[in-house]
């Protein structure tokens, strides 16, 4: 893939009991949009009888100046292939990503049987998440951690109403800080849905660790970081807040020593 491509990463979950269910059942989309399967993932935990298919693909759309034009594109100019009966769905775009969620699975059933829905995502450089590559081993809980690590924290507000939705960005949004970032859960904020994202640990000092993460984020209007014992919080708000979408981010650098290890219900 020459560096102005556009990746499109299409991921489908589709009822199925098994790996090979899974992969049959994304045979139609293969052939109509060709691509070649990257992941098959288990997620019956979240979703019971349930398998997620990733499939990668180029875009025939080339990054330009107007970077997330391009990536926008990518995404309606694929859906558009799907089918004429599939309406035009909004498009989140956070550069280097732009992706949607298809969730009405009956203009799909014949393209994908036992379809549940389908993430369309165009990455300009290529996915950072890497899905190609052998599943990353889950973060350490803080006793296997050096004492002076630093555990960065996200959590993502977004205006919708579908916990699938909120998620998906808020995984791009965590793409650009760390590779490994976990959900560790999705709650009702107000008429927002907060999503929490351990971003793993880092070496640097907990100031270090925060300035590097909101520079990666390449937001303006941060506010000054906030110290609340050993912790480090820094928050971002839109303005104007959106209808839909992401209004507003906060990131935390809490010394692993201090860092209280919690699994997610």
């Amino acid at each position: 893939m020459a560096e102005d491509d556009l990746e499109l990463l299409i991921t489908a979950v589709v009822a199925a009991d098994d790996e090979r269910q899974a992969r049959a059942a994304c045979d139609e989309l293969l052939r109509r949009v060709g691509g070649r399967v990257v992941r098959v993932s288990d997620c019956s935990d979240e979703e019971p009888g349930c398998w997620s298919v990733t499939i990668s693909l180029v875009s025939g759309e080339r990054v330009g100046q107007n970077v997330a034009g391009a990536l926008a594109r990518a995404v309606r100019t694929f859906v558009r292939q799907l089918g004429d009966e599939l309406p035009l769905p909004r498009v989140a775009c956070e550069p280097p990503t732009a992706w949607t969620v298809l969730d009405d699975p009956d203009p799909l059933d014949e393209l994908l049987p036992g379809v549940e829905r389908l993430l369309v995502e165009a990455w300009a450089g290529g996915d950072p998440q890497h899905r190609g590559q052998a599943e990353p081993a889950p973060p350490a809980a803080p006793a296997d951690e050096p004492a002076s690590s630093t555990r960065l924290l996200l959590r993502v507000d977004v205006a919708t109403d579908r916990s699938a939705g909120a998620e998906w960005q808020a995984r791009a949004v965590a793409s650009r800080v760390a590779r490994n970032g976990k959900i560790t859960r999705v709650a009702p904020h107000g008429h927002l849905l907060s999503v929490h994202v351990d971003l793993g640990s880092t070496e640097n000092s907990p100031d270090v660790a925060l300035r590097d993460a909101v520079a990666s984020l390449g937001r303006s209007g941060w506010s000054v970081p906030d110290r609340s014992g050993p912790s480090t919080t820094s928050r971002w708000s839109a303005a104007p807040v959106p209808p839909a979408g992401i209004t507003a981010l906060e990131l935390t650098a809490t010394p692993a020593s201090a860092f209280v290890w919690t699994v997610p219900d």
